[in-house]
């Protein structure tokens, strides 16, 4: 639902031309995912916003390729493809004569990435995937959340579908360097990705503290396990996060907070001695920080290079004047609506920058024009698959 067309938005976004193929009638169940819903200048309702996040610069055509024409016309579309990126769980095109070995025989230069929640092997191969459950499994909700013992504690999910950005990042590695293979070669190559193998790896320093230590991290809040202090804390009329990454900024937060001794105290002085003494010294730094406003200690902690910053909410988020300068928030114009906002790529490739050539295509709205340009159908090919529903 998200991983596969994040992945092919960010092709798009780097100048790929995308063909999003959907099923007549009803097309990608994202859609319908809201509200809220994109509204026209009549007030009517158009598409979810999550379809909005992930599907610009593509064309959308509608096939049923359960039929054999519509089964014929997604394979003559991925014999003239550089890639193939589908979604499906494992084996699902193969009745369909859309699988790798099929369409390799028709494009030996192809390159076939498959998403999947498990990967193509092991014993769970054929069980479906969706991020969450992912989360779950691949052991991201054990450490996240508020420690045992304290208000709310449990294992918690990321605040987004987290697990299926990643994996539509590492789907887009994958196609680039099979890309680059095929540049030097002439050879196409099948990508297997799956949400379960990226969310593993994606543990990060979580599983090293693991497979090193012997010991399964455990849910801290917005602790971290390695470096302190580097979490939230509160303020006069709020919260803060500040970050300290070494002991020289350790140093100079002390010396704000009123407490320069902290640098040469024996139990604060390094990090590991910080991680050591923990409780200890994130109750003295709490005790200070609630003196002052969140924007006072922003600016004092700012001018001595201390890492720190606000907790925001998405409106301030896109009001804030960093986000604005790096125009963050784009708007493209819509067929339905005038205008779609979107969050702009965050590269920035100085040769060959991002566009944004057409907001996410409302359902079928290409498939004439692909068909005609790309297939050579006359017009009266194509009324004829439609009068049949297959487009």
């Amino acid at each position: 639902m998200l991983a596969g067309p994040w992945a092919s938005q960010i092709l798009g976004d780097l100048g790929a031309t995308v063909y999003k193929v959907e099923r007549p009638g009803s097309g990608d169940d994202t859609r319908g995912w809201g509200p809220p819903f994109l509204q026209d200048p009549a007030g009517g309702s158009g598409d979810a916003a999550y379809y909005l996040c992930t599907n610009r610069n593509k064309r959308s055509i509608t096939v049923d390729f359960t039929t054999p024409a519509g089964r014929e016309i997604v394979q003559a579309l991925a014999a003239r493809a550089d890639v193939v990126l589908e979604n499906f769980k494992v084996g699902g095109l193969r009745a369909h004569g859309l699988d790798y070995p099929t369409l390799r025989a028709l494009n030996p230069r192809l390159i076939y990435c498959s998403i999947t929640g498990f990967g193509q092997t092991g014993p769970y191969a054929a069980r479906p995937g969706y991020d969450f459950l992912i989360q779950a499994m691949g052991g991201l909700m054990s450490i996240t959340g508020a420690k045992d013992g304290e208000p709310g504690a449990g294992p918690q999910k990321a605040g987004v579908a987290l697990t299926d950005i990643l994996t539509g990042l590492y789907a887009t590695i994958g196609i680039l360097a099979a890309l680059a293979h095929r540049e030097r070669t002439g050879e196409g190559q099948y990508v297997d990705v799956a949400l379960l193998d990226v969310q593993v790896a994606c543990l990060a320093n979580q599983a090293m503290n693991y497979l090193v230590g012997g010991k399964p991290p455990v849910r801290m809040g917005n602790a971290h396990p390695n470096i302190v202090p580097y979490q939230d804390f509160p303020t006069a009329d709020g919260h803060m996060i500040i970050a300290v990454g070494n002991d020289a900024q350790f140093g100079r937060l002390a010396a704000e907070l009123g407490r320069p001794g902290w640098a040469e105290d024996p139990r604060f002085a390094t990090n590991a001695a910080r991680v050591a003494n923990r409780e200890a010294l994130i109750a003295a730094i709490r005790e200070a920080t609630v003196t002052r406003t969140t924007g006072d200690w922003v600016r004092r902690l700012e001018r001595v290079q201390v890492p720190c910053g606000p907790i925001n909410a998405l409106d301030a988020v896109f009001a804030d004047p960093q986000v604005r300068a790096r125009e963050l928030r784009v708007d493209l114009p819509h067929p339905v609506a005038g205008h779609v906002p979107q969050v702009a790529s965050p590269l920035r490739l100085s040769a060959t920058p991002v566009g944004y050539r057409n907001a996410p295509p409302t359902l079928g709205a290409d498939t004439r024009a692909v068909l005609g340009e790309v297939l050579g159908m006359s017009a009266a090919e194509i009324d004829a698959l439609a009068a049949r529903h297959i487009v």
